[in-house]
């Protein structure tokens, strides 16, 4: 069974850090064959895109809000990706999300209905 998880969202204060994990497990192809993204959703406000990496050619793609923030990592031995957030600001209070696609390349990694396997979410607060 195709599985993603994310863990490690909460409550931090403006200008603080949070590091987010997301599992993969039971992926149908190949790891390499996978992009693994963010995407976060506010109340009220469509899903969007914070982020991504491509496993095999570790490219990676940013949101325009979270560019020079925000950081995506990989570990191959524990199918893992991590998402740093630096400098938090109350507008990153979201769910984040980590998504698996595959066969992504250029925009379309940008894009949530490509990816066809989905976490449960985790909440991240920005506030003092």
């Amino acid at each position: 069974q195709v599985q993603v998880v994310e863990s490690g969202g909460g409550l931090v204060q403006p200008g603080g850090s949070l590091r987010l994990s997301c599992a993969a497990s039971g992926l149908t192809l190949s790891f390499s064959a996978y992009t693994m993204g963010w995407f976060r959703q506010a109340p009220g406000k469509e899903r969007e895109f914070v982020i991504s990496i491509t496993w095999s050619s570790g490219s990676r793609y940013s949101g325009d809000s979270v560019k020079g923030r925000f950081t995506i990592s990989r570990d191959s031995a524990r199918n893992t990706v991590y998402l740093q957030m630096n400098s938090l600001k109350p507008e990153d209070t979201a769910v984040y999300y980590c998504a698996a696609g595959r066969f992504l390349s250029g925009d379309r990694v940008r894009r949530y209905d490509e990816y066809d396997t989905w976490g449960q979410g985790t909440q991240v607060t920005v506030s003092s």
